[in-house]
């Protein structure tokens, strides 16, 4: 019998598949349980916007033709959006389709990418797959250690990774931590700021204009690279798109090992009509304020420690992580345990409405409390 273990690259070898959250229909067919809440994954409770959901309607006709392998009508609302020329945009099958093209066309076995403790778990991945070392450096009150990072920059270093807001902790960056950042990383080094979250991002404390948006950079910074995803406050998880901002040259770069029409046409359509949908954005906002207050104040009552957030999830410290989360799967409420992340202590909640986190809540006193 062939091991084809050992025919595969060193990386691959090594690699441990990312694990995605429960769904649904696996508690239902393991637990028996049919009216769930799933608070595991980062989606937007409210769904996608009904303009989306028209666009893809009106769509599906077409199914047997090729999508625009260029993506040219989204392209051109992206450009307008940002303020930025079309030859800065890559599309992508989600935006770890991004990084993982970033990992492809720059890293090699000789080079070294870093990215934090805590950091999100496709960044290792992505590394691994291509053979290259990963420089981890430690995290600072669970989010990113700026000084460390530049420290870790050697000659080898060719990719840094940074999540802001970061996933699994909501920790989040100022514009002017981050700006002093970029201004002392080597030109040769590429950035990578991962804004998965970035529509989500408030906190009351901090002024809109102290928050940044690396899309303002880019002419400032042509090593800096920055991927936006439609998956969490856009509600398209399910069509899986992203997309990356970048010098002209580095987009021509990924595009040339980007597959062809790695987007499918249900979600292009989806996500030129999400961007317009400015009334789905505020109010998917607005209820993950209120439902970001409603966890934290049960979090508060049940004397249990919290990591504060600016995204659509929070992660609290609920000692043995992993027996509490089964103890929920049997309440009917999906969460997910962090311990891959090095928290073992802690689960990340994603935001609901507020009936799914009033939910969770009543779940989460009930296992608490044995």
């Amino acid at each position: 019998m062939v091991n084809f273990s050992q025919l595969a690259t060193a990386g691959v070898r090594v690699l441990q598949p990312y694990q995605p959250g429960k769904p649904l229909e696996e508690l239902a067919r393991e637990y028996g349980i049919r009216e769930a809440v799933k608070l595991a994954s980062n989606e937007n409770p409210l769904g996608a916007s009904p303009e989306a959901m028209k666009a893809v309607r009106s769509q599906l006709e077409d199914v047997a033709r090729y999508p625009d392998g260029n993506g040219f009508a989204l392209k051109k609302v992206l450009s307008q959006k940002h303020g930025l020329d079309v030859s800065r945009i890559t599309l992508g099958n989600g935006s770890n389709d991004i990084l993982e093209l970033l990992a492809r066309v720059f890293a090699r076995p000789a080079d070294e990418v870093i990215f934090s403790e805590h950091a999100f778990a496709v960044y290792p991945i992505v590394t691994q797959a291509v053979g290259a070392k990963a420089v981890v450096t430690p995290a600072r009150q669970w989010g990113h250690d700026l000084d460390a990072m530049l420290a870790a920059i050697t000659s080898k270093t060719r990719l840094l990774f940074i999540a802001n807001p970061n996933n699994p902790t909501g920790t989040w960056l100022t514009a002017e931590e981050l700006r002093e950042f970029l201004q002392r990383v080597p030109p040769e080094v590429i950035v990578v700021l991962d804004e998965a979250y970035f529509e989500y991002a408030s906190d009351p404390a901090m002024a809109a204009e102290d928050y940044p948006d690396g899309s303002r950079w880019l002419n400032d910074y042509p090593n800096l690279v920055v991927t936006r995803t439609f998956s969490k406050i856009y509600g398209l998880a399910g069509l899986r798109i992203g997309y990356g901002l970048s010098h002209p040259d580095v987009a021509d770069l990924l595009n040339r090992v980007r597959q062809p029409f790695n987007v499918n046409s249900l979600a292009l359509a989806a996500a030129e009509a999400a961007v317009a949908d400015t009334v789905h954005l505020e109010k998917s906002l607005a209820c993950n304020t209120l439902g970001m207050q409603q966890l934290t104040q049960a979090f508060a009552q049940l004397e249990l420690e919290y990591i504060p957030s600016v995204a659509n999830f929070v992660c609290v410290k609920v000692g043995d992580a992993a027996k509490i989360y089964d103890r929920l799967l049997y309440e009917g409420v999906i969460v997910r345990p962090v311990a891959n992340y090095g928290m073992p202590a802690y689960l990340r909640i994603t935001v609901g409405t507020a009936q799914e986190n009033e939910r969770c809540i009543a779940a989460l006193k009930k296992v608490m409390r044995g």
